[in-house]
């Protein structure tokens, strides 16, 4: 699995934009999915066109909740490729015509890729099942990530983390990660690097993972 963040509010490689917003890209099981779509259409396009992603080989969108940082790019993105987008019930429909699927409870997208349905009437989060484990991938956890990671628990064991982690403060529930990038709008990631070292990843835009 290759996870490319397209959209953060930090730059991790030069000649990339920094904006408020989350979005990334994952790569797994023959699907390229683009989760989040940040504020701005126009930076979420230049984003990805510096990092020689084509939009046309999206094969579907999974929004995580209905926030602006995480939609302001849909339409400008579905003009481009009008695939198949994945929304929570309470998120409401782009204003331009694509599929939309609304997501309330657990739901398997594609064989080992599940959303956890949407918790807390508002967000969803992404969960991906690899030979070792669960990685685990979120919009904003306004939720709680300890609902989140108990949600992606019941598809198995969480191993990895990423995205944006809001107030998050249960540091003990990072001590069974394998990895945890706490991006976007987490407000304590000099505490998380702080206390986990060892697990801890910078995010930022155009950061790579690649995850077996």
């Amino acid at each position: 699995m290759k996870i490319t963040i397209i959209y953060d509010n930090e730059i991790w490689k030069r000649g990339l934009k920094a904006d408020w917003g989350f979005s990334c890209l994952i790569q797994v099981y023959g699907k390229n999915i683009l989760f989040d779509t940040g504020r701005d259409g126009h930076i979420l396009l230049n984003n990805m066109e510096k990092l020689d992603i084509n939009p046309k080989t999206i094969t579907e969108v999974f929004i995580s909740h209905a926030h602006w940082d995480h939609t302001g790019g849909l339409i400008d993105f579905l003009r481009i490729n009008p695939v198949k987008v994945y929304i929570p019930l309470s998120c409401p429909c782009p204003s331009i015509e694509a599929e939309v699927i609304k997501v309330m409870g657990h739901l398997k997208i594609h064989e080992n890729i599940f959303s956890t349905g949407e918790l807390g009437g508002f967000e969803q989060s992404l969960v991906i099942r690899m030979d070792k484990g669960v990685v685990v991938i979120a919009g904003c956890s306004h939720p709680g990530v300890s609902e989140i990671l108990k949600e992606a628990s019941k598809i198995g064991k969480v191993r990895a983390l990423i995205g944006g982690l809001h107030g998050f403060s249960q540091f003990d529930l990072i001590n069974n990660l394998e990895l945890i990038c706490p991006a976007h709008c987490t407000q304590y990631k000099h505490e998380i690097k702080v206390l986990f070292p060892d697990k801890y990843e910078e995010g930022g835009v155009g950061r790579v993972f690649e995850i077996s």
